[in-house]
C-alpha cells in the first residue's frame, strides 16, 4: 500500500539503528544502496492488516503506532516505536499479509529497505540477521509481560506500573501519545484510565497537568499499589 512520499534527500539514517551498529563502512554502504528515505505525515497508514510488506521500515525521526483492532472495532495498541526502531520484520522471514496497523503519530521521516536485497545481505553479513531476531525475541518477551499484567494484576496495578515506569529518574510524566493510545497500551479503556488517574489524584499519589503531563507526587503511594495489586 503506498501511503507515503518521497523524500529528496540522501538516506542517511542506517547509521543510526541498532541492528546495523557493527556493519563495517563498506557493509553500511551496501545497505544504503538498497535503502530510501520517505516522509510519512500525521496519521497516515506505513501499511495495513492484510496488506502485503516486501520492506523494513526504519524510523528515522518521529513516532509509529503499531496496533490490531477487535471484531467490535476495539484498538490494542502494541507499542509505538521511535526513531532507530524498525517496522515490517516479519515480511522477511516468511510471505504472510500484515496482523497489524502501522501509523504515524506524527510527521516521521522513515528509511525503507528492499527486503529481497535485504535478505541477500542477511545471508552475506548474519550479523544483520542475529540482531533482527535479538529485537523480535526482545518484542516477544513484552508482549508476554503485557500479557501477564492484563490476566494477573489488576487495572490500578497496572497503571501504578506504568506510571513509575514513565517517571524513573523524574517527578513528571509528559505522554507522548494520546491518553486513549496508551489506556490501549496498558490495556484498559480510555474511560478506566480516566477514572483511575482521578482516583490517583484524588489520594495524593499524582496531580494531572493538562492532557498529557502527569506530576508525580507520591511514589511511595505508587509503589505501594504496585506491590499490592
Amino acid at each position: 500500500m503506498k501511503c507515503y512520499c518521497e523524500h529528496d534527500k540522501e538516506s542517511n539514517c542506517i547509521t543510526l539503528v541498532p541492528i546495523f551498529h557493527n556493519l563495517t563502512t563498506e557493509e553500511t554502504f551496501e545497505v544504503a544502496q538498497i535503502t530510501r528515505q520517505v516522509v510519512v505525515q500525521k496519521g497516515a497508514m506505513i501499511y495495513a492488516m492484510d496488506d502485503e510488506v516486501d520492506s523494513l521500515f526504519v524510523v528515522h525521526s518521529g513516532r509509529v503506532k503499531i496496533y490490531r483492532l477487535s471484531d467490535t472495532g476495539k484498538e490494542q495498541v502494541l507499542r509505538v516505536l521511535r526513531s532507530g526502531d524498525f517496522l515490517g520484520e516479519l515480511a522477511l522471514f516468511n510471505h504472510s499479509p500484515m496482523s497489524d496497523y502501522a501509523e504515524a503519530l506524527e510527521e516521521s521521516s522513515m528509511c525503507v529497505i528492499d527486503g529481497t536485497a535485504l535478505k541477500e545481505l542477511m545471508r552475506k553479513y548474519p550479523s544483520i540477521a542475529f540482531k533482527i531476531l535479538e529485537e523480535l525475541s526482545k518484542r516477544l518477551d513484552r508482549t508476554e509481560q503485557l500479557l501477564e499484567e492484563i490476566s494477573l494484576h489488576s487495572v490500578e496495578r497496572r497503571l501504578a506500573q506504568a506510571l513509575l515506569d514513565l517517571s524513573v529518574g523524574a517527578t513528571e510524566v509528559e505522554l507522548e501519545m494520546s491518553k486513549r493510545d496508551w489506556a490501549s497500551q496498558i490495556g484498559m479503556t480510555g474511560e478506566t484510565l480516566s477514572r483511575k488517574l482521578t482516583a490517583f489524584q484524588d489520594r495524593g499519589f499524582i496531580e494531572q497537568i493538562g492532557q498529557r503531563r502527569i506530576l508525580i507526587k507520591d511514589r511511595d503511594g505508587l509503589e505501594g499499589v504496585r506491590e499490592g495489586g
